[in-house]
């Protein structure tokens, strides 16, 4: 057996099966694998369940915690069990109390971090602020600003599911995990929709045509695209770039602006509305991402009835459905409204029974442990390109 020596004293190698004996009488426990945790961010009814049925797919159990609301709004995070050395998952849906439910991730990402987590992972359904990502006016990218705030609270990984833009993903110093809901949407139209072979997928704006094309390709339909609805978001005059050229006050003269003569340009005008494609005797299905305001697509329905189809379908990812949009669906020629349980709609589905949701919490899950196993997400992106 070979003898090292330190300092004249010899130390024999030892060959015992049993653990190491570090100075101060404790046992050398193993610390390179750790374990992780889900939480849930907020006490809302909706967030717990899907955490519930998240964590049950895992065989995991929900994480100790308390989130709450001071008498005077402040939010209160209590972290109740220990979460050193492990990989946190914060399950957050946001309501329709957007900036709380903003505030609750922050200051819980915050709190596990001062807790020696050792990485705090997001899993963020429906990224809120995300249609405010690109500058309008002399406003500011929110987004990008959100993003900032969530890297330095301690987040290191975002799980998300179809964001507005993809782009989006540049905001972020972190990786960003953008999953797609389109499987389980497809999957409800060929099992929930009875003869869809004769159904067609709608683009209710030519900005909405690529989305409309995959599931178009998907389901082997034809494709219709609507034309002529304003999107005042998209207009020109609403991003700066018809403000007037600065001038400094020293060459302003009386007689006015001196500044550069630009080439003027024409007034964009609303052409008259029409569809692109024979929706007649036809079930359409109008696809997007996002249905909030839903009078866009109450009028894009109407416009299908008139042109012959006989029923209107909606599939949306995230359905917000903000103030009166239950009523609004419920009176109007849409026939169904199928969402999934990204953000919580509970209350709106009591208002109006055409709208039906689609579990993700599977895909959700399986995120969350290959992400803990440091396994390849490409699994679940298989057969989706970039466009999709």
């Amino acid at each position: 057996m070979p003898i090292r020596r330190f300092g004249g004293f010899k130390s024999l190698v030892s060959h015992s099966h049993s653990a190491p004996k570090l100075s101060y009488g404790l046992q050398k426990m193993n610390v390179s694998k750790s374990g992780y945790r889900v939480f849930s961010a907020n006490s809302t009814t909706a967030c717990t369940e899907l955490a519930k049925k998240i964590t049950e797919r895992l065989g995991v159990e929900l994480g100790k915690s308390s989130v709450y609301q001071e008498p005077n709004r402040e939010t209160r995070v209590d972290v109740k069990e220990s979460v050193r050395g492990q990989d946190i998952f914060i399950i957050q849906t946001i309501p329709s109390d957007v900036n709380t439910a903003i505030m609750e991730l922050l200051v819980m990402a915050y709190a596990l971090r001062t807790s020696c987590a050792k990485n705090i992972i997001g899993v963020i359904p429906y990224f809120p602020y995300s249609k405010q990502c690109k500058m309008r006016k002399r406003g500011s990218i929110v987004c990008k600003l959100l993003a900032s705030m969530l890297a330095k609270a301690g987040l290191t990984h975002i799980i998300t599911m179809d964001l507005h833009q993809k782009e989006i993903q540049g905001f972020f110093s972190f990786p960003v995990d953008n999953l797609r809901a389109s499987p389980f949407l497809i999957q409800y139209i060929q099992e929930e929709i009875p003869d869809y072979r004769n159904a067609i997928i709608v683009a209710k704006s030519p900005s909405a045509a690529k989305r409309a094309q995959s599931y178009a390709e998907r389901l082997r339909l034809g494709l219709a695209v609507m034309h002529g609805e304003a999107h005042h978001s998209e207009l020109d005059m609403v991003d700066g770039r018809h403000s007037p050229p600065f001038s400094p006050p020293s060459s302003r003269t009386s007689q006015g602006h001196t500044g550069l003569e630009l080439p003027l340009m024409m007034a964009k005008e609303k052409p008259p509305i029409t569809v692109v494609g024979d929706v007649g005797g036809r079930i359409a299905i109008i696809v997007d991402d996002i249905i909030d305001d839903v009078e866009d697509f109450v009028a894009a329905a109407e416009i299908l009835k008139e042109r012959g189809a006989y029923k209107i379908y909606i599939m949306a990812t995230h359905g917000l459905l903000s103030a009166d949009a239950p009523r609004i669906i419920e009176e109007s020629a849409i026939d169904e409204v199928v969402v999934t349980n990204t953000v919580p709609h509970e209350v709106q589905k009591l208002q109006c029974p055409k709208i039906k949701t689609v579990d993700v919490s599977m895909i959700l899950a399986e995120a969350i442990r290959r992400t803990h196993n440091g396994e390849s997400m490409a699994y679940l992106f298989r057969n989706i390109t970039v466009d999709d």
